[in-house]
C-alpha cells in the first residue's frame, strides 16, 4: 500500500511504515500520532485496526488512511513543507479512492461510481457535526467527493488512466489553500 502510494505520486521512498504501525484496540479507529522529539526528529505512530479476511471496506479504508497520513507527513517533512490536519484528511480521502479504483488493470466507471457513493455519500462520522474534528472530517469528505467526481467525469468515464494519474499527482503537490480552491471549483 505504501509503495503504491509513493510510486503513484512518484515520491522518494520513505522508511517502511510497518515498524511505525500499532494495532488499534478493539473498537478504536485509525489514528496517527506525531510529535517532534527533542533532537528535532519526528516520532510517528500509526494505529490501524487489524485487517479482517475477507477485507471489510471500513477496515481497509482505515489502514489506507493511516498509511496515507504516514506517507504525506514524511514527504512534507522531507521537503520541509507544512502539513495541516485538513490536508492529511483530504489526501487520505483521495488516496482511498485512488488505491481502490486504480488497483484494477483498467478503469471501471461503475466500480468508481459505487466506491464514490460508499466513500463520500453513504458515510457516518464518528465525531458530531459542530465539533472541530467533526467539521474537519466533513469538510475533507466534501472536498474529496467534489474532486473525485471531477476525476470520474473527466477521466474514468473516458478511460483516460494516465491523465487521471497526472491530475492526481498535481493535486498531491498543491498546498492546502490551492487544494481547497481547486476541489471547491469541481
Amino acid at each position: 500500500m505504501q509503495r503504491r502510494i509513493e510510486g503513484f505520486y512518484r515520491l522518494e521512498q520513505a522508511p517502511a511504515v510497518e515498524p511505525f504501525i500499532k494495532v488499534a484496540r478493539r473498537g478504536e479507529r485509525e489514528a496517527v500520532r506525531i510529535r517532534e522529539a527533542g533532537d528535532g526528529a519526528l516520532e510517528i505512530e500509526v494505529r490501524t485496526p487489524a485487517l479482517s479476511t475477507p477485507h471489510r471496506l471500513d477496515g481497509l479504508c482505515q489502514v489506507i488512511e493511516g498509511v496515507s497520513h504516514f506517507v504525506y507527513v514524511v514527504d512534507r517533512a522531507r521537503r520541509q513543507l507544512p502539513a495541516t490536519q485538513l490536508e492529511l484528511e483530504l489526501q487520505a480521502e483521495i488516496d482511498k479512492y485512488m488505491l481502490l479504483v486504480l488497483s484494477k488493470a483498467s478503469l471501471h466507471p461503475e466500480l468508481a461510481r459505487r466506491l464514490h457513493a460508499q466513500l463520500y455519500e453513504r458515510v457516518r462520522f464518528a465525531h458530531p457535526e459542530g465539533t472541530e474534528l467533526g467539521d474537519r472530517y466533513r469538510f475533507a469528505n466534501d472536498l474529496a467527493a467534489r474532486f473525485v467526481r471531477r476525476l470520474e467525469i473527466t477521466y474514468v468515464k473516458k478511460g483516460r488512466r494516465s491523465e487521471m494519474r497526472a491530475a492526481l499527482a498535481r493535486f498531491y503537490g498543491m498546498g492546502q489553500s490551492d487544494k481547497i480552491q481547486y476541489a471547491r471549483a469541481a
